[in-house]
């Protein structure tokens, strides 16, 4: 079982252009949407990190076998957390674009997210979706998927990410969520757009020799290169799933 694990602020339309070309059939993969983006948010979820990171492990648990498990931003964060708290659940494992790195500090819109009132402001001009579009899109985020994911961000999701990027201090890791990733299973790969201007390179490649992980550097792709790059990025999740 394959389990795609979107970001933010995305939704499991990331995943469509990544499935197609693996040539999927339903029965082999889940690409459960984070509570609260593009769904309802549980009564009583408090759309922390850790909260995230347990409702993916229940996932991992869901499957019934080891998964292959593959994310993208916060899902990128949110699978290194589970695997790294559940290693027995994993075959192997993928993220694009985003690590736990006690060294980077976030951009500037996760701080500005983390910081009261500021994020609340930040927030209001997100519903206007005339703007938020070109916005996106300007990011690096592919036309067609902007698109799909902007009528989505809706009033709840709005409210998930300003908790979950709070609970994060701004994407500022430490304590156990640094310190688990000495439990990493050693079946892992990163795959990176090389002009992502959210999350440099540099932090890939600090990961990648920290803690000996294999990097594929996509030329030329941003932030969203699993969705802007789905054929390069389908030929290497073969090649690291028939390692195993």
């Amino acid at each position: 079982m394959i389990i795609f694990v979107h970001g933010v602020p995305d939704t499991p339309h990331l995943w469509q252009p990544l499935i197609k070309v693996l040539g999927l059939a339903e029965a082999d993969y889940k690409a459960p949407a984070l509570p609260g983006f593009g769904c309802p948010r549980p009564d009583g979820f408090s759309a922390t990190k850790d909260a995230y990171a347990d409702w993916l492990v229940g996932q991992m648990e869901a499957a019934g076998e080891p998964v292959d498990i593959v994310g993208h931003d916060w899902g990128a964060l949110l699978t290194l957390r589970a695997t790294s708290l559940r290693p027995d659940l994993v075959r192997t494992w993928c993220v694009t674009n985003a690590v736990i790195d006690p060294d980077y500090s976030g951009h500037t819109m996760a701080r500005r997210w983390a910081t009261p009132l500021v994020g609340e402001m930040v927030m209001l001009g997100m519903r206007n979706k005339q703007r938020l579009l070109p916005a996106l899109m300007q990011g690096g985020m592919p036309a067609d998927l902007a698109k799909q994911e902007v009528p989505l961000i809706d009033k709840t999701m709005r409210q998930c990410i300003l908790s979950l990027y709070r609970s994060a201090v701004g994407l500022r890791f430490k304590g156990e969520w640094v310190e688990d990733l000495k439990n990493l299973p050693s079946q892992g790969q990163l795959f990176w757009g090389e002009t992502d201007p959210y999350v440099d390179l540099s932090v890939a490649e600090r990961f990648s020799k920290t803690h000996n992980v294999p990097l594929h550097i996509e030329k030329g792709a941003g932030h969203w290169a699993c969705a802007e790059r789905a054929e390069q990025f389908a030929g290497l999740l073969k090649e690291h799933w028939a390692k195993i």
